[in-house]
């Protein structure tokens, strides 16, 4: 009986979208499980996201960039999945898990821009581009002379519609430009008291089939329970809310002294209005506190923001 098409014990088969942060992600998941002795063979897959060129809002924003991943974990072609876990929808399949969150990069947003230092900086009916509803509402929030136009396309197709001119400043979270090495392009950084992040930004999910004992053995040691339990309780939060990726909800989270605190945040998405709420709980707690957030969201009225449900 021939072994040549029989998966050796070790491998793993990881895999990942093609664009330039993806593989820097997938290779770094890949260099640290081959320190603790796995093989890992890296497949690339294009999902909808890469296809699509519509924006977000008219091509549907959820597990546009993960669900061709999913479904190649569920048939078995991969055994795992790296994915920025801002982009994975909240709404966990059956029989796949997040088997671990690395150490978190920063959450916060970046302004990119050629000519101007800050929002402040800007010029009246400046013309901003973001492909987030979020990042939208809340720079409107602040500054609602400003212009918002739609940008889609990885973190160097972007800066690249920038330097052609076509914005006066673009937004992008601050993680996918420092692991590209392109830390110069940031005009600043915004306080996360000004703009609350995405859920999940900053922080890779690991993903696996939930019956392959094997590989979430393997990555046991690539995850931080401060990262995990952090994005769980974000996550939570979302998920409660009944919110999609095209609503204008941020999450904000932190630990000390092993309590776990998080900050919810939904907008209108002309930015006019803004409801924040905030709970802490035990590290481990971390899905009741998501659970807790989002019900005092909904008591202070954001429902009304979060038409957009998915």
């Amino acid at each position: 009986m021939t072994q040549t098409n029989i998966k050796k014990k070790s491998d793993i088969r990881l895999g990942t979208r093609g664009s330039q942060l993806a593989l820097w992600q997938s290779n770094w998941v890949k260099s640290e499980l081959e320190k603790t002795g796995a093989s890992v063979e890296l497949i690339k897959i294009k999902t909808e996201g890469d296809i699509q060129t519509g924006s977000l809002a008219q091509i549907g924003g959820q597990g546009l960039f993960t669900k061709r991943l999913q479904v190649a974990l569920l048939n078995e072609e991969i055994d795992l999945a790296v994915h920025s876990l801002k982009d994975l929808p909240t709404e966990d399949h059956p029989q796949l898990t997040i088997a671990a969150v690395p150490p978190r990069e920063t959450v916060a947003d970046a302004l990119v821009s050629n000519r101007f230092t800050s929002l402040q900086d800007l010029p009246l009916r400046a013309i901003i581009g973001t492909g987030s509803v979020r990042r939208a509402a809340q720079i409107l929030h602040i500054r609602p002379d400003l212009e918002i136009r739609d940008i889609r396309g990885n973190v160097d197709t972007r800066l690249k519609k920038l330097d052609d001119g076509e914005y006066d400043a673009i937004i992008l979270a601050s993680a996918g430009l420092l692991r590209l090495g392109f830390e110069n392009r940031i005009s600043y950084t915004f306080p996360t008291s000004e703009l609350v992040p995405a859920v999940g930004q900053g922080a890779l999910g690991l993903e696996t089939r939930k019956a392959d004992s094997e590989t979430i053995s393997k990555l046991n040691s690539l995850n931080d329970p401060e990262s995990f339990h952090r994005a769980m309780a974000e996550r939570t939060m979302l998920r409660t809310l009944y919110a999609g990726c095209l609503s204008p909800v941020g999450a904000l989270t932190h630990v000390r002294n092993d309590q776990l605190h998080l900050k919810g945040a939904v907008l209108s998405h002309d930015g006019k209005h803004k409801i924040e709420c905030e709970e802490t709980s035990g590290l481990v707690q971390s899905d009741s506190l998501g659970q807790q957030v989002a019900e005092k969201l909904i008591s202070a009225g954001a429902a009304q923001f979060l038409q957009d449900r998915h």
